[in-house]
């Protein structure tokens, strides 16, 4: 599984990589809206996680113009605005879940998974696609 993260904060982007990358994704992490364009457009993804407020272009608009391309690629924003206006607009701009924080872990990779399920259209009770089942996970980002 290869997943893009489009996060400026490089505390968040570690502790999510890690933990992705530990549950079996390659992931590939850009640091503004404009990268992660970019790197969405240039490459297929099976998932992207997107915060909003990000540096050259935010993460709403990334998203918008993803859709416009007809790049489906499910998306998990992660985001600090928790007000559900927010929550709606990011829906509506194209987002297919939205996470607020501070978050667990295991919620974003629970999250994560579902979206690459329902993706490939694989029943929840078979295998995960080569996604590895770390154990609990209790680690909680607070950033």
């Amino acid at each position: 599984m290869h997943a893009l993260l489009i996060e400026d904060d490089d505390t968040i982007a570690e502790f999510v990589a890690r933990g992705l990358r530990e549950a079996g994704f390659a992931v590939d992490r850009m640091a503004d809206g404009a990268a992660g364009l970019e790197a969405a457009t240039d490459q297929v993804y099976d998932v992207a996680v997107i915060d909003v407020m990000l540096p050259k272009r935010d993460g709403l608009s990334v998203i918008e113009e993803l859709r416009r391309r007809g790049i489906m690629t499910p998306v998990l924003i992660l985001s600090a605005r928790r007000s559900v206006d927010d929550r709606v607009r990011g829906l509506q701009a194209g987002g297919d879940d939205y996470l607020t924080k501070p978050f667990a872990f295991a919620e974003l990779l629970a999250r994560v998974q579902a979206l690459v399920r329902r993706a490939s259209r694989t029943p929840e009770s078979s295998s995960t696609s080569g996604i590895r089942q770390t154990g609990p996970i209790r680690s909680t980002c607070r950033c």
